[in-house]
């Protein structure tokens, strides 16, 4: 008699990340949205025109429509998430220097806008840095109000661990309002491959002063929060040993069901000893055939529950910060 749970797990683990994320979503395939950004880094009139299921055209400032591939998930009824990344029309296979992604909050008529851009820094040409905006959607014979999504320190005090895939999860400690910190469950992984993942892991912090990593808090609406972490000390202090470099993610966690929807947005290099999806270093055929840079894009979904940590996770001192 056959086990299917044994049978599929290591092909569903080697999913990783991406292995709870929900389906696309394509209800906004023919929709156009006439949006003022009125507060943030990049404020002024936006336009987003979903074409059909997978392209959108968008304008930011007034300036010129250009047309990218979208990506949607959905983090309540009336919420959504959108992603893509900005490719240059000219040679639109090479690896994007932005990305950009959308809360469409249909429920209050906000949307929040997330830019996250590679290559701001003189010395780590990998590092991405996020740029946030805020604002509402403009309806005929409706008035905009005073109100806006907005950065918020109600996630302070909050663990959380969330499980992407049969054999990966993270614990996440929001510590402080513009840092989070990373450990791993004390769950007992089930198979060889989860915990070979789980070590090479932790050794990889081993190797970093602390795992804190600048991030943002944005309130959504009541028990629905977006929050975006972006691997920027771990570029610094390890560089190409993991083959991640700089990643970027963002949540959007909805506390109301303990379940979240995200992308992660960065660059791949390929490396002796690198870190892969599947939680294996790459063989030496893989690294002979496969490119030195690589973007990475990939729609998440997971879910959680209270993460179980020691108080210090809470109050140790940061050890990047005077």
């Amino acid at each position: 008699m056959a086990n299917l749970a044994k049978e599929y797990a290591p092909k569903a683990g080697a999913l990783s990340i991406g292995q709870y994320c929900p389906p696309l979503s394509f209800e906004l395939a023919g929709k156009k949205f006439d949006l003022k950004m009125d507060y943030g880094e990049n404020g002024g009139d936006y336009t987003l025109n979903f074409l059909d299921e997978k392209k959108v055209e968008w304008s930011i400032k007034g300036g010129a429509p250009k047309v990218d591939e979208y990506k949607c998930l959905k983090g309540d009824d009336y919420t959504y998430l959108v992603s893509w990344c900005v490719k240059d029309p000219a040679d639109p296979d090479a690896p994007s220097k932005e990305n950009h992604t959308w809360v469409i909050d249909k429920e209050q008529g906000l949307v929040t806008f997330l830019r996250c851009a590679k290559g701001e820094n003189q010395y780590w040409p990998y590092l991405i840095e996020s740029h946030f905006t805020f604002g509402a959607i403009r309806e005929a014979g409706k008035t905009i109000g005073t109100k806006r999504h907005g950065f918020s320190d109600d996630v302070i005090g909050t663990c959380v661990q969330w499980t992407y895939g049969c054999e990966l999860s993270t614990v996440h400690v929001y510590y402080n309002t513009n840092w989070y910190r990373i450990t791993y469950p004390r769950d007992a992984v089930k198979s060889d491959q989860g915990a070979a993942q789980n070590d090479q892991l932790n050794s990889l912090l081993k190797d970093l002063p602390g795992s804190d990593e600048p991030s943002y808090y944005i309130k959504i609406k009541e028990g629905m929060y977006l929050i975006s972490l972006t691997e920027q000390n771990m570029e610094r202090y390890v560089g190409d040993k993991v083959g991640f470099r700089s990643d970027t993610l963002c949540f959007l966690d909805n506390y109301n069901r303990m379940y979240d929807i995200g992308r992660g947005y960065g660059t791949s290099t390929f490396s002796p000893g690198a870190i892969q999806t599947d939680g294996k270093a790459p063989d030496e055929a893989t690294l002979a055939t496969s490119p030195k840079e690589g973007e990475i894009f990939v729609m998440i979904g997971a879910y959680g529950k209270p993460g179980d940590v020691d108080d210090h996770f809470f109050t140790d001192p940061n050890p990047y910060l005077v």
